[in-house]
C-alpha cells in the first residue's frame, strides 16, 4: 500500500512529516510559495518517493494532503484544488507572525473553524500543530512499542478523521480524537496539550528539550486540563 501524501508548505512541519512517510513506504508531493525548483534539496534528501510540483499539483496528486503554511498564508491556498480532498491543517496562530486576526483573537472562531472557510468542500482535519518538528520526527514508534506517543485530532467528518488516524499509525504515532473543530481550542498555541506533554525538561527551550513519548492517557489528561480564554 503506496499512497501518495500532498504537502502544501515544506518548512520544518512539512518536510518533518514527509520523511515520515517516506519512511513509512508513502510517496509524497512536496510544494510551497516559491516553486518546484527551490525544493530540489529536499526531494534529493528525501528520495525517490518525493517529488516537487505546486500547490494545485500536491494538492491533486495526495490521497490526503497536509497544509503547513504560516496562517497569513491559509486565504491563499488552492481552495478549488483542495475541494473533495481530506486536508490535515497543522496550523497555529501566532499573532506577532501571521497579524492580528479579529475572529481568532476574540474567540469567536478557532483557528480550526477559521481554515475551514478558506478550503469549502475540503474534508478537514486538525493535527501535528501541537509538537515541535524534531520531536515529530524522534518520537515516531511503530505500532504496539511501548513508548509509543500520541498526537491529538480534530475535525467534523468521522471518516475523514478515521482516515487520518490510520496515517498517523502508518507514520508513527497514535491518535486522541478531540472531537469537532469547534473544539479545537483544546489543542491551540498555549493550551497544556500544545508542545508541553513531549517535553522531558519545561524549564528548557523546546528547541532544546530532547522530548519525551507522550501517550493516550498523558494526551487526555492534558486535554482535560485545558481551559478556553474566551
Amino acid at each position: 500500500m503506496n499512497d501518495t501524501l500532498g504537502i502544501i508548505g515544506s518548512g520544518n512541519i512539512g518536510g518533518a512529516v514527509a520523511r515520515l512517510a517516506v519512511n513509512a513506504g508513502i510517496d509524497v508531493v512536496l510544494s510551497n510559495s516559491r516553486g518546484p525548483q527551490t525544493l530540489r534539496g529536499l526531494t534529493d534528501i528525501l528520495g525517490p518517493r518525493a517529488h516537487a510540483a505546486t500547490p494545485a499539483e500536491a494538492a491533486a496528486a495526495g490521497d490526503w494532503t497536509v497544509v503547513a503554511v504560516p496562517f497569513s498564508a491559509v486565504p491563499h491556498l488552492p481552495a478549488d484544488a483542495l475541494a473533495g480532498k481530506t486536508v490535515i491543517d497543522t496550523n497555529n496562530y501566532y499573532r506577532l507572525r501571521d497579524g492580528v486576526i479579529a475572529e481568532l483573537e476574540t474567540g469567536s472562531l478557532t483557528a480550526g473553524e477559521l481554515f475551514q472557510r478558506y478550503v469549502p468542500g475540503a474534508r478537514t482535519v486538525k493535527t501535528f500543530n501541537t509538537i515541535y518538528f524534531e520531536h515529530l520526527i524522534s518520537l515516531a514508534r511503530p505500532a504496539g512499542s511501548p513508548d509509543r506517543s500520541a498526537l491529538p485530532i480534530a475535525g467534523d467528518d468521522d471518516a475523514a478523521k478515521e482516515s487520518v488516524t490510520a496515517l498517523l499509525d502508518r507514520l508513527g504515532y497514535d491518535s486522541v480524537d478531540v472531537g469537532a473543530t469547534a473544539e479545537s481550542w483544546r489543542i491551540q498555541e498555549g493550551s497544556p496539550a500544545y508542545v508541553l506533554p513531549y517535553l522531558s525538561d519545561s524549564r528548557l527551550p523546546f528547541f532544546r528539550d530532547p522530548g519525551k513519548s507522550a501517550d493516550t492517557k498523558a494526551i487526555c489528561t492534558a486535554l482535560e486540563q485545558a481551559r478556553r480564554k474566551h
